[in-house]
């Protein structure tokens, strides 16, 4: 049996990655640790292409909700694609994460920061696409 991906649901899991991102990267949360552990400063981030940057992210969003959803297959519950959406990032991006972080001699709290939004990110993502076939 083939399945399709819904996708106005993947357009929507997508999206959400900013909603999460804009959240975990704010300096209510994550923000200023993220920085700092990355030697940024306010004045060193101006000057960028926030559209390149934003477009880019929204592309490669998109890439990962397709296949999420297709991974998640016929799987309409919710609940299990919360588990299958933390599965693949924990399981997946996190533990590659880590190893690039630890060849690359960062910091764990960078880790923590950047692993926890794949995490909280693909959670999410799993449960729109689950919920929404």
């Amino acid at each position: 049996m083939e399945v399709q991906p819904n996708y106005l649901a993947v357009i929507v899991a997508a999206l959400s990655t900013f909603l999460v991102g804009g959240l975990w990267y704010s300096p209510a949360l994550f923000g200023k640790a993220w920085m700092r552990e990355n030697g940024f400063t306010e004045e060193g981030m101006k000057g960028r292409s926030m559209a390149k940057i934003f477009g880019l992210a929204f592309f490669l969003a998109l890439i990962s909700a397709i296949n999420l959803a297709m991974f998640l297959g016929p799987e309409n519950r919710p609940a299990m694609g919360a588990l299958w959406g933390f599965a693949a990032g924990f399981g997946w991006v996190a533990t590659f994460v880590g190893t690039h972080y630890l060849f690359e001699r960062k910091s764990f709290t960078l880790f923590l920061i950047n692993a926890g939004y794949s995490v909280v990110s693909l959670t999410l993502m799993g449960v729109i696409l689950a919920a929404w076939r």
